[in-house]
């Protein structure tokens, strides 16, 4: 990518849209508790419109979640980065369809539903999305603001 021209929006939108429906993984970066600043690899699963995200509810991520929606998201290497800012509202297993929670499982290889450990699941609504390779793409780099997307 080093030395490639800049893309511009409509291929950052299409490469970005394929990140997140392909990658598995992600970084979750909180902050709202007594525990202070937090950051955690977690297993995704994107329905075109949001993240489902789970982790132990007794975890420092669930906590700092639970006391401010604010988060932000990672995908990709540092010269291929997705930021998403989103918010975070918790949805309890009990509350959790059958159907996404399924998707969930197939998706990721992890099913907490079967775990005697309680998981609290969050649905993370993106505000803000950024991409870039390099300096060059600094510029144009949002990708959604205010929860839509731009272009």
């Amino acid at each position: 990518m080093k030395g490639a021209p800049p893309r511009g929006l409509e291929e950052r939108l299409r490469d970005t849209r394929a990140r997140l429906e392909s990658d598995v993984d992600l970084w979750v970066a909180t902050s709202g508790s007594p525990d202070g600043v937090h950051l955690i690899p977690l297993s995704y699963l994107w329905d075109g419109t949001a993240f489902l995200v789970v982790t132990p509810r007794a975890s420092v991520t669930s906590r700092n979640l639970l006391a401010d929606e604010r988060v932000r998201l990672s995908l990709g290497p540092t010269r291929d980065v997705v930021i998403v800012v989103g918010t975070a509202e918790p949805v309890d297993i009990a509350d959790l369809t059958q159907e996404r929670g399924d998707a969930f499982a197939t998706r990721t290889g992890f099913d907490p539903r079967e775990l005697a450990e309680t998981y609290q699941y969050f649905l993370i609504r993106p505000r803000r999305i950024q991409a870039w390779r390099e300096a060059n793409e600094l510029r144009g780099r949002d990708l959604m603001r205010d929860g839509r997307w731009l272009g």
